[in-house]
């Protein structure tokens, strides 16, 4: 009954959708309502908002599926098992994460001390499981998630997150 490309899209963005529809309900029961329909109404709307922020960041997080492989992420455990590679990695162990424009399809570089990176396409079945993955990381700011998939023209990798205790034993510029 939905065409394959209209599903996926919906799918994308089905946070945002959710979130959109729960702020529209909310904002019409606190203007029909009164009293305590009302502000449940005007709770409804800011958690709909809430829900619709975090929505649109996902939805710009996901990739079409199709890519090789398959990534699991278990009690902060991320794995991925590949057609010719694969690894796990702990995200307590994690030092710095990377993106890879590079390859084809770009991949998610993930550098653990003392292991090899692990390169996870961002096509990967279950990749989409990586945005909640790396926002547990100390200090990571999800908009840089985001940016480094939109690109920019980036021809080399580029370093969306260090560990902190690393960063701090680099020497600096200024």
């Amino acid at each position: 009954m939905i065409r394959p490309e209209v599903g996926d899209a919906l799918g994308r963005w089905r946070e945002a959708l959710a979130g959109a529809a729960l702020a529209a309900l909310g904002l019409w029961a606190a203007l029909a309502g009164l009293g305590l329909l009302a502000w449940l109404g005007w709770m409804a709307v800011a958690t709909g908002l809430a829900l619709l922020f975090a929505g649109i960041q996902r939805g710009r997080f996901r990739r079409p599926g199709g890519g090789p492989g398959v990534v699991e992420v278990v009690e902060g455990r991320i794995a991925y098992f590949g057609p010719v590679s694969g690894g796990v990695v702990a995200l307590s162990e994690l030092s710095q994460l990377r993106l890879d424009p590079s390859e084809d399809p770009p991949s998610w570089v993930l550098v653990q001390p003392g292991q090899p990176p692990l390169s996870i396409p961002v096509t990967a079945a279950g990749a989409d499981a990586l945005f909640d993955a790396f926002a547990a990381l100390p200090g990571i700011r999800t908009g840089h998630l985001v940016d480094a998939l939109r690109g920019g023209g980036a021809a080399h990798p580029v370093v969306v997150w260090e560990h902190p205790a690393a960063a701090d034993g680099r020497p600096r510029l200024h």
